[in-house]
């Protein structure tokens, strides 16, 4: 600690993220990345954004990119609001819509680790809900919230880390048993198995979505995410944004953004096969003993209940396959797994029954 900080970062948690290997080759499993490279006409988008134009600003408001996603979803321009990663936007989100003085943000105690970490920095009193025993959000538990006390609720769906997502009916339940909250869907896995929320936007003035380019459009190094919501909302986001950073998103990342949307056969292929590769998965790793949560995201939630989960990261590290292991206590059981490619799926199954043949045999 420096005698320069100021006296709030020493009390912050900042989010870990997974493990980027240095060196070696891994088999990385760990972080819910794409196995697949960005579309071919997203690189030619990039490309051709980086001829000639470089040394001027990008447009400052993205419209281009939003009216193309807004076409894309069916809403208006005025209700995309696009941001440095959905990170980003989910910062100006904690900064500009949940930080209510005597109020409280409220979301899963199993859940996307970043939402602490915001709200320390933005200093917002918060609280968490517990799932239920089986990792399931209960919508019950935040229609019961009082408003006088709670400003904003925010949830993954699906959730993270449990893959588990809720049905849509359950989000339009929350919305009209809480007009007076906030409710903040993250939809960051959606593409892989839930429904978007953006679609009652329209209905919902308490309803803002976000999502991001990193998962199902293979654009993690990008860093392009989106909020939807009314545009009363989207206003409040951009004040934010404006009064720190005006120029966020850069000119190959606003052309790649507008490519992938476009690219609309390589999305739909590269995810199908993300999915079909999860169950395929799924029905291996269940066949070794593993419980397997019901994933509709591009990663698997599973225990064993024979076989610590640290000890299981340990060894499969040791064979070059990485997964992500949370020591906090309800998730210190258990494993999240990114589905890789099938050949990447293939040799962790059989790092495990070489694991398991090792073990049982002494």
């Amino acid at each position: 600690m420096s005698k320069f900080w100021s006296p709030f970062v020493e009390s912050l948690q900042p989010y870990v993220p997974g493990e980027q290997p240095k060196e070696g080759e891994f088999i990385k499993l760990n972080s819910n990345e794409s196995p697949f490279p960005a579309a071919p006409a997203v690189v030619a988008a990039i490309k051709a954004a980086a001829d000639g134009a470089l040394q001027l600003y990008p447009p400052a408001e993205s419209e281009e990119l939003r009216q193309v996603v807004a076409d894309y979803y069916g809403i208006e321009a005025a209700q995309v609001f696009v941001g440095n990663g959905s990170d980003e936007a989910l910062g100006h989100a904690f900064n500009a819509l949940f930080r209510h003085p005597g109020k409280k943000l409220v979301f899963p105690d199993l859940s996307y680790s970043f939402y602490p970490v915001y709200a320390g920095l933005y200093e917002i009193d918060f609280a968490t809900m517990p799932v239920t025993e089986d990792y399931r959000i209960n919508i019950d538990d935040y229609c019961a919230l009082d408003p006088a006390e709670v400003s904003s609720i925010i949830f993954p769906n699906p959730n993270a880390p449990t893959s588990v997502a809720l049905g849509l009916d359950e989000i339009e339940r929350l919305l009209k048993a809480q007009p007076n909250i906030l409710v903040a869907v993250d939809e960051a896995y959606v593409d892989f198995g839930a429904e978007t929320a953006i679609r009652l936007i329209k209905d919902y003035a308490n309803l803002i979505v976000f999502q991001t380019l990193s998962k199902s459009r293979s654009l993690a190094g990008l860093r392009v995410g989106f909020a939807f919501a009314q545009a009363d909302l989207i206003q409040a986001l951009t004040r934010v944004k404006n009064s720190f950073n005006s120029y966020p998103i850069d000119r190959l990342a606003q052309a790649g953004a507008i490519a992938a949307f476009q690219a609309d056969d390589y999305f739909q292929e590269t995810r199908q096969k993300i999915i079909r590769w999860r169950d395929e998965l799924s029905a291996d790793l269940k066949a070794l003993g593993f419980e397997v949560l019901p994933s509709s995201a591009n990663f698997l939630f599973v225990t064993h209940p024979a076989h610590d989960a640290e000890a299981l990261a340990l060894a499969l590290r040791e064979r070059k396959i990485l997964v992500r292991h949370f020591k906090t206590e309800r998730c210190a059981p258990y494993l999240r797994i990114t589905i890789g490619l099938k050949e990447a799926c293939d040799a962790l199954v059989k790092a495990l029954n070489d694991y398991f043949s090792a073990t049982d045999t002494k």
